[in-house]
């Protein structure tokens, strides 16, 4: 699997039930539940969460981790690599080379949420905090990359990442009863791009939404325009979310692929997190509730059918888990 950029889709089925094998070493499944008193308070939906949030790194992304650095030679291996993130890409990677024995730099921005740079310092690798945000983290990597002959790992434009993304889908289609929709929260697209990928092979009667947040918005608009659109900030708590352009290995696919492409708030995705505290006793960050505000936003609609949320991330720093403790439901 390479990682030049993808003339149409960027993965095959195939390249997930590869990713699936190579995962299954390192990682268990994800629990798959169904809650009836948060389907009572969706109005009657009957909604299917996928805890990624119970990850080892507590973020879906160890797999993508995990099944890009496993697909690195032994010299690329050796020389180390680097990736730039706000901080679940990140520890994926770190998970991974402490698991592959890779030697592991990550690029964070400046005022970067200090809980996910204590956790990336956990497993050993050397932390470089440049840029004002995750956009100028990535050109801190690249500079590093080239200076220092290490292998990019980025967090969107690898086939091996989406590839890894999308085996949270095929497990899901393994755990849950057949689903009428499902919502995915976006940043850089991988989880949605590896949903669509599983969803048109094995369930394409199964609708896909993507959520994002409102103050980052780049993803849905270049998805409205069908075109690249670059924002000049992207402020959101979510920080997993906090892109201000869309990737080319996951543009055109979302556009494909996806039925709807929602906004939400940051009080939506606050909400959200206290409907997963309430209901289902489970802690979510911004980025990783925000599936879940999408379908809160569009109850009404899937009254009666079921629907797939997967909690993509828990890692919230404590004072937004007092705000959402304090936010409306």
């Amino acid at each position: 699997m390479t990682t030049e950029s993808p003339e149409t889709w960027p993965i095959s089925y195939d390249d997930v039930r590869d990713a699936r094998v190579r995962l299954r070493e390192f990682l268990e499944p994800t629990p798959v539940r169904n809650y009836p008193l948060l389907d009572e308070a969706l109005g009657g939906v009957e909604v299917w969460v996928k805890h990624e949030n119970l990850q080892p790194t507590h973020a879906f992304k160890v797999r993508n981790g995990l099944s890009a650095m496993s697909l690195l030679g032994p010299e690329e291996r050796s020389r180390g690599v680097i990736a730039a993130t706000r901080g679940n890409h990140g520890l994926g990677i770190c998970f991974a080379g402490q698991a592959l024995g890779v030697p592991v730099t990550i690029c964070v921005p400046e005022g970067n949420n200090p809980e996910k740079n204590a956790a990336i310092h956990s497993f050993g690798a050397r932390l470089i905090e440049e840029g004002a945000d995750y956009d100028e983290s990535v050109e801190t990597a690249a500079r590093l990359a080239k200076a220092e002959g290490l292998a990019t790992l980025h967090s969107t434009n690898n086939r091996g990442v989406i590839a890894g993304a999308a085996t949270i889908t095929d497990e899901f289609l393994d755990q849950a009863p057949a689903l009428d929709a499902l919502f995915v929260s976006i940043g850089g697209g991988s989880q949605a791009v590896g949903a669509l990928t599983v969803i048109r092979e094995r369930s394409p009667q199964t609708e896909v939404y993507g959520v994002q947040a409102a103050k980052a918005p780049a993803q849905q608009l270049s998805w409205s325009a069908g075109a690249k659109v670059t924002t000049e900030t992207a402020q959101t708590i979510a920080d997993g979310l906090a892109t201000r352009s869309s990737y080319e290995f996951t543009r055109a696919a979302l556009k494909e692929g996806l039925t709807d492409f929602l906004l939400v708030e940051e009080e939506e995705m606050l909400a959200a997190m206290r409907v997963a505290i309430r209901y289902l006793k489970s802690i979510v960050e911004p980025a990783g509730a925000a599936g879940l505000a999408g379908l809160r936003g569009k109850a009404a609609t899937f009254r009666g059918r079921r629907v797939g949320v997967i909690l993509s991330g828990a890692n919230a720093e404590t004072d937004l888990l007092k705000r959402a403790l304090d936010s409306e439901v």
